[in-house]
């Protein structure tokens, strides 16, 4: 019986490995509800759903690439990824055919989030000169110019989560998030503690990139992502981690 398990698994294990691979990127400023990363691998979170199921549609297995957001662009000039999700066309410049986009497949909502305690609407162009929450390496293309003139300055932190915490523990009056990870913040928090959103800053359509290469079932890729639109599957992925956990009294 031994034997037999023995051989069970090294065939399983085998056959696991022939599995060609699909290799995606993961920003590492990236975090939850879009993903958890532990010991540089994602375990959680929309994006890591959205690419599992991608890539078991097109019968491949998923390898997560763990990158900085300023070597992604590189990352994809080299071939070294085959699909990057999350991006909107004005971020990236790469040369023509070398990837084709998908659909549209998550709307961007960037906020500037307040204390608990702020309550009225309120732009950034507003703010008296101070520092703000941002992430490292994202350009937050409609308040560029409050960088540039000094009125405001950038507090950088290499995810989301760390902006976030940082403003709830007054390191700063005010930051940027996406609307994503703010709701996923506020989501444990009674209503009376919870971060508040003043403004949006920009919103955009995002989707992925796939490189267009003969190894490489690129339709088959577009497909799956059309159809978990479609289906209503990445609608369902998304409320799966961002539905409030605790009631509003």
């Amino acid at each position: 019986m031994w034997r037999i398990l023995s051989a069970l698994l090294l065939a399983s294990t085998a056959s696991q490995a022939a599995d060609p691979v699909l290799r995606f990127s993961v920003a590492e400023s990236w975090a939850m509800p879009l993903i958890r990363v532990e010991q540089q691998q994602p375990v959680e979170g929309i994006l890591h759903d959205l690419m599992l199921a991608v890539a078991r549609d097109v019968g491949h297995r998923a390898q997560f690439h763990v990158l900085p957001r300023l070597r992604l662009q590189h990352a994809m000039e080299n071939g070294d990824i085959d699909v990057r999700c999350y991006v909107a066309q004005s971020w990236l410049t790469i040369p023509e055919n070398t990837y084709l986009w998908s659909l549209p497949l998550l709307q961007q909502r960037d906020l500037l989030v307040g204390q608990p305690g702020e309550m009225q609407p309120l732009l950034p162009k507003q703010l008296a000169p101070q520092a703000i929450g941002t992430v490292l390496g994202y350009t937050y293309s409609t308040i560029e110019p409050l960088f540039a003139s000094g009125q405001l300055q950038r507090e950088d932190s290499r995810n989301q989560l760390l902006v976030l915490n940082k403003l709830n523990a007054n390191r700063y009056r005010y930051a940027i998030s996406n609307q994503l990870s703010l709701d996923w913040f506020n989501r444990e928090l009674p209503a009376g503690q919870r971060l508040r959103p003043l403004a949006v800053v920009e919103e955009q359509s995002l989707g992925c990139v796939v490189r267009n290469a003969p190894d490489l079932p690129v339709q088959g890729i577009l497909r799956a992502l059309l159809h978990l639109k479609a289906s209503g599957e990445l609608q369902q992925i998304i409320e799966r981690y961002t539905q409030p956990t605790v009631a509003t009294p």
